[in-house]
């Protein structure tokens, strides 16, 4: 029975990976930070681990004697200090690496984000791992990431633990957290589509996620990065028309020029630090580079060198969506 650690295991993609791994006969155990996570993790059929980022003792208790660990655990925000982002996504990867290490794993999978590469605002298509990452300024989630993701890659040791990355578009499924967010946000009519909702983007269920990242564990190659999708493009209108379709909700057509909604983010951005204003602005230019401007990817080497392909169809997906609709 292979053992494996897993970071995240509470969130959105971290439970769906610990019940992909159960499943599969695995013996899973799982960080977590309170009670009622380790319930949670619990009702999954992991062990729960109490420990944080910011321990590698802790870490390393936790790990213990797994021969693979899964560092799903991450800041995702789209507005936050760059040392809150830094903290949680740089050194809280390189605290689990130290941990893995030390406890001698052998293979150490980590979930990134295929935004590393995103620079300045512009169209980017068919993108590939070989892409330069980018480290933008005004994008500490970006940022913090690709930090995170070269040390993830610079750890892999062909002697010792082996190291990879996954690396996906916009992750989404039965749950997804941003989905009441945006619902929030249409209701108050404050939902605008960025440039008409033209843009084209991938789209990765998070399912092919997790099955992604149990082919990387089982792979005997390391030092590697994976784009995973679900192996079609869409714009952003229809991809998030439809997923708010499931929910019952019209998003409406009120769209606002790319250009306009850029400075507008500057602008507001500029007011919450100076003004150190509660809660986060309507909008980011960090928001906008995820969404606004073409940015798909191919998948190639994650088929080639992994032998993926989605497990979950669009269509699967939206469905399961649809009967599991969020209740006001």
């Amino acid at each position: 029975m292979t053992k494996a650690f897993v970071t995240g295991g509470t969130g959105f993609l971290g439970g769906r990976l610990i019940k992909m791994l159960v499943n599969r006969g695995w013996q899973v155990r799982a960080l977590h930070r309170s009670p009622g996570d380790a319930a949670k993790l619990t009702a999954l059929g992991a062990v729960p681990v109490p420990g944080d980022l910011d321990s590698v003792e802790a870490l390393s208790r936790g790990i213990g004697d797994a021969e693979v660990v899964f560092h799903a655990a991450a800041m995702f925000k789209l507005w936050g200090s760059a040392e809150a982002f830094e903290r949680a996504n740089v050194d809280g990867t390189r605290n689990v690496l130290a941990a893995a290490k030390a406890q001698g794993v052998k293979r150490f999978i980590q979930i990134g984000a295929g935004a590393v590469v995103m620079g300045p605002g512009r169209p980017m298509r068919g993108v590939t791992e070989d892409a330069p990452l980018a480290f933008p300024r005004w994008a500490p989630y970006i940022a913090s990431k690709g930090r995170a993701q070269q040390i993830l890659i610079e750890a892999d040791d062909p002697a010792g633990m082996r190291t990879a990355i996954i690396l996906p578009p916009m992750i989404w499924g039965a749950d997804m957290p941003m989905i009441r967010e945006t619902i929030h946000n249409v209701n108050a009519g404050r939902f605008r589509w960025p440039g008409g909702g033209r843009s084209l983007m991938s789209t990765a269920h998070v399912e092919n996620v997790c099955h992604a990242a149990l082919l990387a564990a089982e792979s005997s190659t390391g030092g590697r990065a994976y784009f995973v999708t679900d192996g079609k493009d869409r714009s952003l209108r229809e991809v998030m028309g439809t997923l708010l379709a499931t929910q019952g909700v019209d998003p409406g057509s009120r769209s606002a020029p790319l250009g306009l909604a850029w400075f507008l983010a500057t602008v507001m951005e500029a007011a919450w630090r100076t003004f150190r204003l509660k809660g986060e602005p309507p909008l980011t230019r960090q928001m906008l580079r995820l969404v606004g401007y073409d940015f798909t990817m191919s998948d190639s080497r994650a088929r080639n060198e992994l032998g993926y392909a989605p497990v979950v169809t669009w269509e699967q997906g939206v469905e399961e969506m649809r009967a599991g609709a969020l209740r006001p």
